[in-house]
């Protein structure tokens, strides 16, 4: 057994109690469930995890689930609500900020709920946090059904160009209280809390080896996150700007009859993800039919990049949870911008104000 998910031998022990011997890690676990059918395997992953990390599960689900939740999760982590203070439109923002407030440990883990840590990944990030502020492992889906396939094509492009955007982070909690947090009023959070941390002058580490799993979603949640992983895009304007121009150009060559070029645009997708399949070890982790969907994947981000221009020159931004939000994530000029203004300091005792 190499993975925290892997329970079952370790099920009918008791966990760790949070208030005993503190681990060094803290763990914190932003959801919002609206309804309990993963609810068995992640208490077991929380009940093994446990025995590693301080947890900290911030739970927006509705009533009778948070209070299942509560239940079940008794003695395995600290299980909150949101803070009302905390008035962002991103939702797991808010948990994130939320259980900042509560994490006791200097190295601290945040993770969505579909992320599961081996104790080897786990302890890894806890060493690299030692010299960095913010640890970018690499996540992997297992189990591998075809459209999981398909969008670890984009992770394996991501690599060949440099790094992919993984659902969890190690921080250094000192550095997350200097920058007061990180703007919650953007789609694209991961990228927000990169920046926001370069701009305060933090140090970033990306192990393209540090492989962590993550279950697939399901099919319908596969599509329905099509267009809005293209809104991301909007924050990096020289990507975007490529997406945008693949359909023109698929277009051009097909009515001038070059199907040459085509094949030879595909074979390049190919080719970047298959190199990015092979650093730091990826042939042991992604199939080589997952360099295969590379094409299929740029075709379906170049379609939805149109998709994700309109909805913010048109409608105004893109729809998430309720609201719609506009912008993707700041720049780094901007917000080193905002961390040397007055305003900047105001932020910061307003997050701390809210600290257990």
């Amino acid at each position: 057994m190499t993975t925290l998910g892997r329970h079952a031998a370790e099920a009918d022990r008791p966990a760790s109690p949070p208030g005993g011997d503190a681990p060094e890690i803290g763990y914190v676990l932003p959801l919002r469930w609206h309804d309990d059918a993963g609810l068995a395997e992640l208490t077991g992953y929380l009940r093994a995890l446990a025995r590693h990390a301080r947890i900290v599960v911030v739970d927006g689900s509705p009533p009778p689930l948070f209070e299942r939740h509560a239940r079940l999760w008794c003695g395995i982590a600290e299980h909150v609500r949101p803070d009302d203070d905390l008035t962002v439109a991103n939702g797991k923002v808010a948990g994130v900020l939320t259980g900042m407030r509560r994490a006791r440990s200097e190295h601290v883990v945040i993770a969505d709920d579909d992320v599961r840590y081996d104790a080897a990944a786990l302890a890894r990030v806890g060493a690299l946090l030692e010299h960095a502020d913010l640890v970018r492992p690499q996540n992997h889906f297992h189990p591998l059904p075809w459209h999981a396939r398909w969008d670890s094509a984009r992770s394996l492009l991501n690599r060949g160009l440099g790094a992919d955007y993984p659902g969890t982070f190690g921080v250094r909690r000192s550095t997350f209280e200097k920058m007061g947090g990180y703007d919650g009023d953007v789609l694209f959070e991961n990228l927000e809390l990169i920046r926001t941390v370069r701009a305060h002058g933090g140090r970033e580490v990306r192990p393209l080896d540090l492989y962590v799993r993550r279950l697939p979603p399901g099919t319908r949640r596969f599509w329905s996150q099509r267009v809005r992983q293209a809104y991301d895009d909007l924050a990096q304007p020289a990507r975007m700007a490529v997406f945008l121009a693949v359909l023109p150009c698929v277009g051009a060559a097909v009515w001038r009859r070059r199907p040459g070029l085509v094949a030879a645009g595909a074979a390049a997708a190919v080719g970047l993800a298959e190199i990015g399949r092979r650093r730091a070890g990826g042939r042991r982790i992604f199939p080589a039919t997952a360099a295969l969907f590379a094409p299929i994947w740029v075709l379906e981000r170049a379609t939805c990049s149109w998709a994700a221009l309109f909805a913010r020159l048109v409608l105004g931004g893109i729809p998430y949870a309720g609201r719609r939000l506009r912008v993707a994530a700041h720049s780094t000029r901007r917000l080193r911008r905002r961390a040397l203004s007055p305003a900047a300091r105001t932020g910061v005792l307003a997050w701390q104000r809210g600290v257990r």
